[in-house]
């Protein structure tokens, strides 16, 4: 079950069930626009709630985000956004299984792409979708890089605590937290705003989770 365009402002199109049996989300249909942000900020709210109910075996369930292009008729474009899946392989069952898990991004087009990852001081590593399980305290460095974007777009990582880190997304962009201050990592990239509005979205990723485990884990 994906609830689809949960903010439409058209009559019948909001989602009024809840999330509870959803196995993903669409917080982005077609071009960016004031409901997707209203719905992006019910599925982060969701996020936090996740990670309010973590424990040391890693993150609650969560509802992953998908971007869809919900396209029409002309000159609605098929692809702008779309979902990039890091599935094992390309049948449906292991497609679906990807979605479920949350190992996807999403980008206004094929023309954008996303590298995102988390690596403890042991060597420890997570991508999208994964947990990271480390010590409380060790230091994990975040690191998003993104190609494709406009020379303006602007990186920023986000977490359960809010935005943290930002910067322009021509460059890759680290950060260093640990799983006692952090409980998952996000990343958008977006292009700039205006008197305080947040810029339209170009590509964002589900969430990497840290884990803390303990000291004879």
């Amino acid at each position: 079950v994906v609830p689809a365009h949960p903010n439409c402002p058209f009559v019948g199109c909001q989602w009024k069930f809840g999330y509870g049996d959803a196995d993903a989300v669409e917080v982005w249909n077609g071009p960016w626009t004031p409901d997707d942000e209203l719905a992006l900020a019910a599925w982060d709210n969701l996020l936090v709630d996740s990670a309010g109910r973590a424990g040391r075996g890693g993150p609650a369930r969560w509802v992953p985000a998908l971007g869809c292009s919900d396209a029409h008729r002309e000159p609605q474009v098929v692809g702008h956004p779309q979902t990039v899946v890091r599935a094992d392989d390309l049948t449906r069952r292991d497609v679906l299984a990807a979605v479920r898990a949350g190992r996807s991004y999403l980008a206004e087009s094929s023309a954008v792409s996303l590298r995102f990852s988390a690596v403890d001081e042991r060597g420890g590593h997570a991508g999208i979708g994964e947990v990271l399980r480390t010590g409380p305290d060790a230091r994990v460095t975040v690191r998003i890089e993104a190609s494709g974007a406009a020379a303006d777009a602007v990186c920023r990582l986000l977490t359960d605590q809010g935005e943290l880190r930002s910067g322009p997304a021509g460059r890759a962009l680290t950060w260093r937290t640990t799983a006692a201050q952090s409980t998952y990592v996000r990343a958008e990239v977006r292009r700039p705003g205006s008197g305080g509005t947040p810029g339209a979205m170009v590509a964002m990723t589900n969430p990497l989770w840290l884990s803390a485990r303990s000291s004879a884990g």
